[in-house]
């Protein structure tokens, strides 16, 4: 895969452009995607003009986007050659390790070369989870090499689904024997009542978002095996009480709902061999007035204790709909102006 950059003629107004040889035209239809989507993609994301010819790409736009755009689609084709997918999420990934940490400015192919050399991945039996983002990569790291991590930030960065991620993978390499995720019940914003059915009918709403991640990672017959057979536990924080968790991958899931005692009764639960991620919004708590939070004050306590891990997320590092970002951005605003 070579480039050529052709310069603009000295005092005339034609742009750059530079032009890209593809070895594999097989690959390089994967490239470009379905009516040409991916490089739309791209072109909309780096305000840049790519235009198909046979086997090589020409881009077109000032200096500074040409670079960015060839960095980009290089990155795109070396995925690829290494034989995975290439949708809409994993470009959009590729363009943040290229963008600045909040979304908005695009820096040099440092992060993106960083990118392509991976090597951070989470294997489960239904999907390979590979970072989106440039601090989703440094938490994915952290849950590789640290006992506890905290995950603080916003809905919509990956941090459940990161986490939960990491305990299957560790489960399927029999690195730890059993999974517990872990939630407070604890409603948003709203009184529900008294739910009718058994103890477990009434917390399974409360557990659905832990269900979610963990059908997206397990067959359908394996998950509810292993349920079965209480390899994999999901229950309530307050079920936590009284309990030695030894050999486990554990995930306190909107931790920023659970109170200071419930908090600290978590963290003593951790046993030999086991790892825990935490992972909460300090911005959505849900607590009664006057009750502080306890990830808010674990945040405080334990930031520089050594061997713990912390990760902040932010409104740039959101992938879901890029809505959800804007959604984000103006609330934080609202609220900055409010103080």
């Amino acid at each position: 895969m070579t480039a050529k950059v052709k310069a603009p003629a000295e005092n005339t107004k034609t742009v750059p452009e530079a032009v890209i040889a593809f070895p594999d035209n097989r690959l390089l239809i994967d490239l470009c995607g379905e009516f040409d989507k991916n490089l739309t993609q791209v072109e909309t994301a780096l305000a840049s003009q790519i235009i198909r010819r046979g086997n090589e790409l020409a881009v077109i736009g000032d200096e500074d986007s040409v670079q960015k755009t060839i960095d980009v689609v290089r990155a795109m084709y070396l995925r690829l050659e290494q034989g995975k997918d290439l949708g809409p999420g994993d470009i959009d990934a590729i363009l943040r390790f290229g963008n600045s940490a909040d979304g908005t400015g695009a820096r040099d192919g440092d992060q993106i070369e960083m990118f392509k050399a991976g090597g951070v991945e989470f294997r489960t039996r239904k999907k390979t989870v590979e970072p989106r983002s440039p601090t989703q990569k440094a938490y994915m790291e952290l849950l590789g090499e640290h006992e506890l991590v905290f995950g603080l930030g916003p809905a919509g960065t990956g941090k459940t689904y990161i986490a939960v991620a990491a305990a299957v993978s560790l489960f399927i390499e029999g690195m730890v024997d059993k999974i517990i995720l872990s939630r407070p019940a604890v409603e948003a914003g709203e009184r529900l009542g008294f739910l009718p059915g058994d103890m477990k009918e009434k917390v399974d709403p409360y557990m659905q978002p832990l269900y979610d991640a963990l059908n997206d990672f397990l067959p359908a017959k394996q998950l509810e095996r292993l349920i079965e057979e209480k390899k994999i536990e999901i229950a309530p924080l307050a079920f936590m009480r009284g309990r030695t968790l030894a050999n486990a991958y554990v995930v306190l899931d909107e931790a920023q709902n659970a109170t200071t005692m419930q908090m600290k009764m978590f963290l003593t639960r951790l046993g030999e061999g086991s790892r825990m991620a935490i992972t909460g919004d300090v911005s959505q708590i849900d607590l009664p007035r006057g009750v502080k939070s306890g990830l808010v004050e674990a945040r405080d306590v334990l930031q520089d204790v050594e061997g713990i891990g912390f990760v902040k997320f932010s409104a740039g590092d959101v992938v879901r709909h890029p809505m959800v970002a804007k959604i984000i951005r103006a609330y934080d605003a609202k609220y900055s102006q409010d103080d």
